[in-house]
């Protein structure tokens, strides 16, 4: 068995018993809410699992455990320095998630230790170079919240069900060669994506789509200093870069306080360590300041569709907007990640794969202004690729994939069009595509090669002849003929119906005689 087809088996097996768990344990709570304690908890042991296994590590050679370790002067501050330079926190004996089951067994758990436990974690790293990548962290496991009970006595009953739940199931942490709990991790943010109706199209893109996305950005690469996504929702699509590059630093925004948080819980599931991730709670079109300056290698994106913004005049001076002379729309903000996508590209063979509606490629106004400097002046784009409905959570509109490259090599005088949208499956609530479906894309775009009713390759000149419209229907002709009718034959069918129809109901009248009736 490969590396990836037991890390999958493995995942699916551990996200299916975390799944039923959370269904066991959530009681009237809609499963979307209840998603931030489930997700919250299961870091949060993850977290101990790491201190206990680096102690163990770290202190082998002096023979003591790290209770006796934290207890002595001598080494407790040396402990400290370790876990922060290593794991970026700490996570005092105490508050370890096998003592915490310990003391649930004799029955000395109360909701207000949980509450000192998480609030100890994010003060460990107040002043660290860790410090951004965990205060408020934990700040949706609201565990004063009625939902989990009216009285703490009971809030603290719930908890501690769910901590001796998680506890029961094996993590598979120590399973060297796959990442069986991240690949867990983000199959269990799907599954409550799929509850959240379009609430969980703000958070996670399904595996698929990340994969193509993710391969269409990376084809012809090994290594990257940057990857970046200024959406990032829960980080699943930009983890996936990780799967087919190796990844210095990811990088990523993110507008909603809770999915940041989610994100960044994601990236360390997946392994990644604090020094190579930065993800920021950030309004991406009206704020650059932080990532102003910074250029990236691999930018992927699943931004919301059509968001509002404020399309405020003064973003004509923005370096990311100006160049255009317009504005995305104030009901339509699409071409407004995009252009911010593109001022954040480093020089040479820097790319991006964006996901966005349809609309894009054609709708006039600012957004056919921004289109034309993009096709033209820029020259950036490399392919639209038109995707089935239905495929995405909380919408079931078909979106298109856009491939933009700094250096096109020799492909500047064209634009590779492809209309994927009838190659899919159908699922219980959505369509998906499957490793075939994307390979079949990913095939026909890298070898840019006409492939009737599915792949073409447009010159610039066929580009202008269409006012710079892009609708894949202009490019792709996927229309399917009719069947020619013999008319002849058909009336002679229908003549020889009648006539055997006649010849039946001579026949019963028959039978009818014969029965007096």
């Amino acid at each position: 068995m490969t590396d990836i087809k037991k890390q999958q088996e493995l995942a699916s097996e551990l996200s299916t018993k975390l799944w039923d768990m959370a269904n066991v344990l959530r009681g009237n709570m809609e499963a979307y809410e209840f998603k931030n304690y489930i997700l919250g908890f299961i870091f949060y042991r993850f977290l101990s699992e790491k201190t206990e296994d680096f102690m163990i590590e770290e202190l082998k050679n002096d023979g003591i455990s790290y209770q006796e370790a934290w207890n002595r002067e001598d080494f407790k501050e040396d402990v400290i320095a370790d876990l922060l330079e290593t794991l970026g926190y700490v996570v005092e004996p105490q508050y370890l998630f096998s003592h915490v089951i310990g003391m649930i067994e004799k029955g000395d758990f109360t909701i207000e230790y949980m509450e000192k436990i998480i609030g100890s974690i994010e003060e460990s790293t107040l002043g660290q170079e860790s410090q951004e990548d965990f205060i408020g962290l934990f700040e949706d496991m609201d565990l004063k919240s009625s939902k989990l009970g009216r009285e703490p006595k009971q809030r603290g009953q719930l908890i501690a069900k769910i901590l001796k739940t998680i506890d029961s199931i094996d993590f598979r942490l120590h399973e060297t060669d796959v990442d069986v709990l991240g690949t867990a991790y983000t199959i269990l943010i799907g599954n409550f994506a799929s509850t959240a109706g379009k609430k969980g199209g703000e958070f996670y893109t399904p595996t698929n789509m990340s994969r193509l996305v993710a391969r269409l950005a990376t084809i012809g690469l090994t290594n990257v200093r940057s990857a970046f996504d200024c959406a990032c929702g829960s980080g699943s699509l930009l983890l996936m870069v990780g799967d087919y590059v190796n990844v210095r630093k990811y990088y990523g925004q993110e507008l909603t306080s809770s999915t940041y948080n989610l994100a960044r819980m994601n990236m360390m599931l997946h392994g990644i360590r604090f020094q190579n991730f930065e993800i920021i709670n950030v309004n991406t079109l009206e704020n650059d300041e932080r990532f102003g300056d910074l250029k990236f290698d691999v930018q992927v994106a699943n931004p919301p569709y059509s968001a509002k913004w404020s399309a405020d005049p003064k973003f004509l001076e923005d370096e990311r907007y100006s160049d255009y002379g317009k504005l995305a729309p104030k009901s339509k903000a699409d071409f407004g990640f995009l252009q911010h996508m593109i001022y954040h590209m480093e020089k040479g063979d820097s790319r991006i794969a964006i996901l966005l509606p349809h609309g894009i490629l054609f709708r006039g106004g600012a957004e056919e202004t921004i289109r034309k400097y993009i096709v033209k002046k820029l020259n950036y784009l490399d392919a639209v690729i038109g995707l089935p409905a239905n495929c995405f959570h909380g919408t079931t509109i078909p979106v298109c994939c856009l491939v933009i490259k700094k250096e096109r090599n020799g492909n500047s005088d064209n634009i590779c069009f492809i209309d994927a949208s009838q190659y899919y499956h159908s699922g219980k609530n959505m369509n998906y595509i499957d490793e075939q479906d994307i390979d079949r894309i990913v095939d026909a775009y890298i070898n840019r090669k006409p492939i009737n009713k599915f792949c073409h390759i447009a010159t610039l000149d066929e580009i202008v002849e269409n006012e710079y419209n892009l609708n894949i229907s202009r490019y792709v002709d996927s229309f399917e003929e009719e069947e020619i009718i013999n008319i002849a034959e058909v009336k002679a069918n229908l003549l020889k119906h009648i006539e055997e129809s006649k010849a039946l109901d001579a026949e019963l009248d028959d039978y009818f005689n014969q029965l007096g009736l």
